[in-house]
């Protein structure tokens, strides 16, 4: 069975934007209470990880940030998300950029699927492992790997730094808000995380 990745490079953005986020005081009192070790919050640890040791690292941090703030971790993670899109954009290759910018030239109609299928490029660590889909008038963003969810288990979805990667993705796409709802999540034992993006009758 293949282990889950997730690219190094991703994961060392994450931990910038959420010391950035907490502050690194809060960020170590996170890694203490969790029994983490404090060089997770160190550029050069991270340099030394493959993509399967940041998948693990990933769901961790994710899990004792949810563990620290409880209720307020959905916030939290979230903000995160959404302040990581634009560092990934920024850091993505030339053609992905390039993509990007034809993109916002499109009608409008059009940008919404074009950029997920554009995050999906940049989350993904192997070809097929986000896709996405029409739902009728809607849209579904489908994780097969999902790393958040690796090795954890919830009564409820716990993949709140995609959902805000997606929200703040079609808000620079689109300029606008959507409804998004996580409909199945690996932490309460689905096979995939899917989310559905609601568009209904939008232009």
């Amino acid at each position: 069975m293949a282990r889950t990745e997730f690219p190094v490079r991703l994961l060392r953005r994450f931990v910038e934007t959420l010391s950035d986020e907490i502050g690194q005081d809060t960020f170590s009192a996170v890694l203490s209470k969790a029994g983490l070790p404090r060089e997770w919050a160190k550029p050069e640890h991270l340099s030394a990880l493959n993509d399967v040791q940041a998948a693990e690292e990933y769901a961790r941090l994710q899990s004792a940030l949810r563990t620290y703030y409880g209720r307020g971790a959905r916030g939290i993670l979230l903000r995160i998300g959404a302040s990581l899109w634009r560092h990934l954009l920024a850091d993505s290759s030339f053609g992905i950029r390039a993509q990007a910018s034809l993109l916002r030239g499109l009608p409008k109609s059009f940008r919404r699927r074009q950029a997920l299928e554009l995050l999906a490029r940049i989350l993904a660590a192997k070809r097929g492992d986000i896709t996405v889909h029409t739902l009728d008038l809607d849209l579904l963003l489908v994780d097969q790997a999902s790393p958040t969810t690796l090795n954890q288990t919830d009564d409820a979805p716990v993949c709140f730094v995609t959902h805000g990667l997606i929200r703040e993705c079609l808000f620079w796409a689109v300029g606008e808000e959507h409804d998004i709802e996580e409909r199945a999540c690996g932490a309460m034992g689905a096979r995939r995380c899917e989310f559905k993006i609601t568009i209904g009758g939008r232009p």
